[in-house]
């Protein structure tokens, strides 16, 4: 009776984490999953697009060409930015890059609370920023072989089993 009692707790706990592990498999945990839904190309692509979709409301506003009260074309431009801040986080290729987004980010702020106060041209010239710095991290997504020689370590060459003699070396003499 012992031995039946424990192969049905056996099989029974089996099952249990078979079944649970392929479901877990379809579930998304932790930040990882939150995120990189794009590549950081595609995420500069998709947040200079939303940069300029409120540069252009702006210009709408300004011109007098929007219809509907001022707070509804203000609430337009607040979204847009909004969604630039969301989609920049999408850009995360190394931890340089992420610097420079996040200062990036903060002139999608500053435009935000302009727009808040109803300050549009300092909102646009905010924006205009922005879109200067998420233009600029295009160029520091690729990394150029010597950047990338001078990032490889003697350890990592011999985990890899990669010889390198320019490895870990050090520009300059001291």
């Amino acid at each position: 009776m012992k031995l039946l009692k424990s192969a049905a707790v056996t099989t029974t706990l089996a099952l249990s984490l078979g079944l649970f592990s392929t479901s877990a498999s379809a579930v998304c945990l932790g930040m990882a999953c939150m995120y990189n839904r794009m590549t950081p190309i595609e995420g500069i692509n998709a947040t200079l697009g939303q940069v300029a979709e409120a540069l252009e409301a702006i210009q709408i506003r300004n011109s007098g060409g929007a219809a509907g009260t001022d707070k509804d074309s203000d609430e337009v431009i607040i979204n847009n930015i909004k969604d630039a801040l969301k989609l920049s986080k999408e850009i995360n290729a190394n931890d340089k890059l992420d610097r420079s987004r996040n200062r990036a980010n903060e002139y999608l702020k500053k435009a935000r609370s302009a727009v808040q106060e109803g300050d549009l041209s300092k909102a646009s010239e905010d924006l205009k920023e922005a879109d200067r710095r998420f233009s600029e991290l295009k160029t520091m997504v690729d990394l150029t072989m010597d950047d990338r020689a001078s990032q490889q370590t003697n350890m990592l060459n011999r985990i890899l089993d990669t010889p390198d003699p320019k490895a870990g070396a050090r520009s300059g003499a001291r």
